[in-house]
């Protein structure tokens, strides 16, 4: 009987030792945690994708809160999330313009052959290091879908040899544009759709032989454009979306019809 008294008293004071150590140690290290970091995290999409730039949405958070980061750094969220944000750190979030993936490539099998059978991993990225071209252009989409594996929104299908974004799905996290070894892939604002689908720099002559469908860099496009919204660079249009007002005058002069015209729907633009 006297040992199990003693035990059970043993027993007891070690329980009243260790716990007030940990009282003592957890006011010691106590950190005051902002509680707005809380509410931030709390509006953030949870994607934890990393496209702002920091690890997951709980660094972002702690980031935005301490103002090292400003309250539009998700491009996921968005200007509604952005807004939220805000309203708790008492900061206007500027317009933030919904962005979207797009594959700079038009080179299906219709416009481009195969130069050989790939047996290898099913992916874009090991394609490369192995050193292969699978299409006849080095420049095109691969079409082993690497893009479409990362994509969190499955917004991304390779169709007929090359990647599609479905932009009514993408979130604009990026991922897709980190996976594409061949850099084909951009976020451009979602309200322009004048945009160049190729990324072929050789020029014209040699574009046409190995994709029907490619930019011969003949820099009509610029010409037309009085807004100086398309610039041609080593032999490649460019859009700056910056500059662009939808006129679609570059769409309808491409001899290469390799600039996208926008959605049907959009009014035409007047001119005065």
């Amino acid at each position: 009987m006297e040992i199990i008294l003693t035990t059970t008293i043993v027993i007891t004071v070690i329980g009243i030792i260790v716990g007030a150590g940990l009282v003592f140690m957890g006011k010691k290290f106590h950190v005051d945690v902002d509680e707005r970091e809380a509410a931030v995290r709390e509006c953030l999409p949870g994607n934890n994708c990393g496209a702002c730039g920091y690890a997951g949405c709980d660094a972002a958070a702690a980031a935005i809160v301490a103002e090292e980061a400003p309250v539009t750094v998700c491009p996921v969220g968005g200007a509604a999330v952005a807004t939220k944000i805000g309203g708790i750190m008492g900061a206007n979030a500027e317009p933030v313009e919904r962005k979207v993936a797009f594959v700079k490539c038009r080179g299906t099998c219709a416009v481009t052959k195969n130069q050989g059978a790939y047996t290898g991993i099913r992916d874009c990225r090991a394609a490369v290091l192995s050193g292969m071209n699978l299409a006849e252009c080095d420049y095109g989409c691969i079409g082993l879908g690497s893009c479409a594996a990362v994509c969190p929104q499955n917004a991304i299908t390779v169709t007929d040899g090359v990647a599609k974004v479905n932009e009514a799905r993408c979130v604009g996290c990026g991922l897709c544009v980190k996976a594409c070894p061949k850099n084909l892939i951009e976020l451009v604002p979602e309200s322009k759709f004048v945009r160049v689908e190729c990324s072929n720099r050789d020029k014209g002559p040699f574009v046409k032989k190995v994709c029907t469908a490619g930019c011969i860099g003949c820099g009509i496009c610029a010409k037309q454009c009085g807004s100086d919204a398309i610039t041609v660079e080593n032999n490649l249009a460019h859009v700056r979306y910056e500059n662009c007002i939808l006129c679609g005058k570059c769409v309808e002069k491409c001899p290469a019809k390799v600039i996208l015209p926008r959605k049907a729907e959009e009014p035409e633009t007047k001119s005065a």
